[in-house]
């Protein structure tokens, strides 16, 4: 079949709840995808930064290959061997003593949430079921009902409510309003140390490590979403790093797996995790022996090929290119590692129409917020790759 004849079986029998760019990719490697007409095209999003390691990568593909043949669920009503050294790898790769393994990104955050809220019943002793957590405007930390109960985006919470109360908001990149906001109360604040679906916003500098500053005077959890900017992808292991800063606790996803499987995590010490008792929370799918030995795989690959330390050389000289190219249309770049947002003027008539021109000349980009390109390709590209890429961008840029 064409690509004509996927997008209208796609259109018939799915629900329309995304807007992709018409390209039916069929295969992938590293940066490289190839759609069903064979176009070959350079992966400028990363699927959101799931895969970091790039696409396919030999080393998690022959552990997920191996571990299938093997068990691929028990469920946690037993153990397994996997889980075990993945709980071990993954707190010496991040400096945390314990884990809880979740699926999705949003089963993280919704993780996080009810420990944040434990953690105030039964450590702070804030009076039962009145805990607050402090989140920022612009934030997206998922889609279910309780986390769209806290977006500030109208197209994602509408049609959704009634929403799940105990979330305050504040502007972003204001520690100030933070501090303002706290009450006996207030059991955490949660943040993105970037904010990339609001179109790669980065707050200012030091805002990060007054916020935990702020937390740790007034006896609050300090909750890190990294499920986007973690696991390398702005130069360091976490993007709350470059400030120095270690949040109480940390979610995270996507390159967990390497783009393989559905894993993401609660990172936090065991004062704080050790808190979940038996049969209080749970996945049936979160821990199973495959996802643990692709997430070990994952975390090998991150540490292994130093992507972190690629992630901020390749960036910088990325985000330098970038800032060159003479543009009426450009507004501004900035970025970290390799999560670089480009916005553009209103007048430049939206970032989609530039994201389907890249598409024409062999490279995939996704707008953000109407306004912002978003480049992020897998953390192992080379310079030589982004030069090529460059002219195209180049000309993209400079069009009518």
């Amino acid at each position: 079949m064409n690509t004509q004849q996927f997008i209208e079986i796609e259109e018939k029998y799915g629900a329309h709840n995304y807007h992709p760019l018409d390209v039916i990719i069929e295969r992938a490697e590293g940066v490289w995808v190839y759609d069903v007409e064979g176009r070959k095209y350079l992966d400028c999003l990363s699927a959101y930064s799931a895969v970091n390691q790039g696409h396919v990568h030999p080393r998690i593909l022959e552990a997920m290959l191996a571990q299938a043949k093997k068990v691929t669920l028990t469920s946690r009503a037993f153990r397994n061997d996997q889980l075990p050294l993945f709980y071990k790898e993954l707190s010496e790769f991040t400096g945390y003593e314990m884990s809880l393994p979740m699926n999705s990104g949003a089963e993280a955050v919704e993780s996080a949430v009810k420990l944040a809220r434990k953690w105030a019943y039964r450590v702070k002793g804030v009076p039962r079921h009145q805990a607050e957590i402090i989140t920022a405007s612009g934030n997206f930390h998922g889609r279910t009902t309780t986390i769209v109960s806290f977006s500030t985006e109208a197209l994602y919470r509408d049609d959704f409510g009634p929403f799940t109360p105990g979330f305050v908001t504040v502007p972003y990149g204001d520690s100030a309003a933070i501090e303002k906001a706290i009450t006996p109360n207030t059991a955490a604040v949660m943040l993105e140390p970037i904010q990339g679906e609001a179109g790669v916003i980065i707050p200012p500098a030091g805002y990060l490590a007054k916020v935990a500053e702020i937390c740790k005077k007034n006896n609050v959890l300090f909750i890190a979403d990294e499920i986007q900017t973690g696991l390398c992808r702005t130069g360091k292991i976490f993007a709350s790093f470059h400030e120095g800063v270690r949040p109480d606790m940390i979610t995270v996803g996507k390159a967990l797996s390497g783009g393989f499987y559905p894993i993401s995590a609660v990172l936090a010490d065991a004062a704080i995790l050790g808190l979940f008792t038996p049969g209080e929370h749970g996945s049936t799918f979160g821990g199973n022996p495959l996802a643990a030995a692709i997430g070990r795989a994952s975390i090998a690959v991150l540490r292994d090929e130093n992507l972190a330390g690629r992630a901020a050389e390749l960036g910088a000289y990325f985000v330098e290119q970038l800032s060159e190219i003479p543009s009426r249309h450009v507004k501004e770049v900035r970025g970290q590692g390799l999560l670089i947002g480009v916005e553009l003027h209103p007048a430049a008539g939206g970032a989609r129409r530039f994201c389907e021109a890249l598409k024409t000349r062999g490279i995939l980009a996704k707008e953000t917020h109407d306004h912002v390109i978003r480049f992020a390709p897998p953390l192992v590209i080379g310079k030589d790759t982004i030069d090529w890429a460059l002219p195209a961008i180049r000309e993209v840029l400079q069009m009518a």
